[in-house]
């Protein structure tokens, strides 16, 4: 075990040295494979805010149900059984929401309490919300809005609306993003290991004659490939690191922006850097694409010299 680490401390080495004499080179690889890695990772962080905001939202569809405002309240409270009846669901979730309990959360939720206040008389009316949580397994998305049309033909009732319909667009929009961002990465880490894959082939290339005399001294294949393998790791080391600080530093004046509009809409949304754990794993992931361009370019042209 000592014989190993020693073997691997000495190749690591040998690569820093190997870089040491071209830091110009090495610099401007690591900034060709640094833009490559930052559209992905810039996707991945922008995921990764959106993904909390959209586990919050239910999917199971809804239908918010507004009662006339004339309705008296024993009218709208045995709604309820109609209700039942009509949906022909046990596990469906019926929530009766009286019209001065939905004035007082709008006034806590919009902090418009001395506007309404001032216009003296409830301009809500009582209304129901429709949970269709097993309902949707067994219920296309026409038979909603049949339902729909059976409840807005109920006595009382004013107006019916399907609320949960831009949810499902939402989170179809979110799992087509995420294929596409799955296909940019692959092309992109393609792209990437081909600029390590090439600048292993120069170094090969410019080391060919020190590589002969080591072979001739009986030096073993596996000693001679190890400072390559660890300069394209760190090659892919460093890009990441490179990436990562450019898409933490553009988040800031994307934040300015995102706070302007996201007061338009009482909200404080803004977007966080990945965590410690998820960008370690996009570094490691960075290393592992420049070990592979390494291995594959090291397989190729030191065969070669055999």
């Amino acid at each position: 075990m000592t014989l190993w680490f020693r073997q691997h401390r000495y190749a690591l080495a040998a690569a820093l040295v190997h870089l040491r004499r071209s830091p110009g080179g090495f610099l401007f690889n690591i900034l060709v494979v640094a833009i490559a890695l930052a559209l992905p990772f810039t996707g991945v962080t922008l995921l990764d805010n959106v993904r909390p905001m959209s586990e919050q939202l239910s999917v199971d569809p809804e239908i918010s149900i507004f009662l006339k405002q004339d309705t008296p309240r024993d009218q709208a409270e045995g709604l309820a059984v109609s209700l039942r009846q009509t949906v022909r669901d046990k596990q469906a979730k019926i929530v009766f929401t009286p019209r001065e309990k939905a004035l007082e959360q709008l006034k806590d939720k919009s902090g418009l309490a001395d506007v309404l206040t001032t216009l003296g008389e409830n301009p809500l009316p009582d209304s129901y919300v429709l949970k269709l949580d097993a309902f949707r397994n067994a219920q296309a998305g026409g038979d909603v809005d049949q339902l729909a049309a059976q409840i807005r033909a109920l006595p009382g009732v004013d107006t019916v609306q399907v609320d949960s319909a831009w949810v499902k667009r939402l989170a179809a929009l979110l799992n087509v993003l995420r294929l596409a961002l799955l296909l940019l990465a692959a092309t992109l880490g393609t792209v990437v290991v081909a600029v390590i894959f090439n600048t292993i082939r120069l170094q090969v290339m410019t080391q060919r004659e020190e590589i002969l005399v080591s072979k001739l001294i009986g030096a073993t294949d596996s000693f001679i490939h190890r400072p390559f393998y660890y300069t394209g790791a760190l090659l892919g080391l460093c890009a990441g690191g490179v990436a990562l600080g450019a898409v933490s530093l553009a988040l800031r004046p994307l934040n300015v922006a995102i706070a302007e509009f996201a007061r338009l809409y009482a909200s404080e949304f803004q977007l966080a850097p990945l965590p410690p754990l998820a960008m370690a794993g996009l570094l490691a992931l960075s290393a592992g694409l420049g070990l592979i361009g390494a291995l594959l370019s090291v397989q190729r042209h030191l065969s070669r010299l055999n």
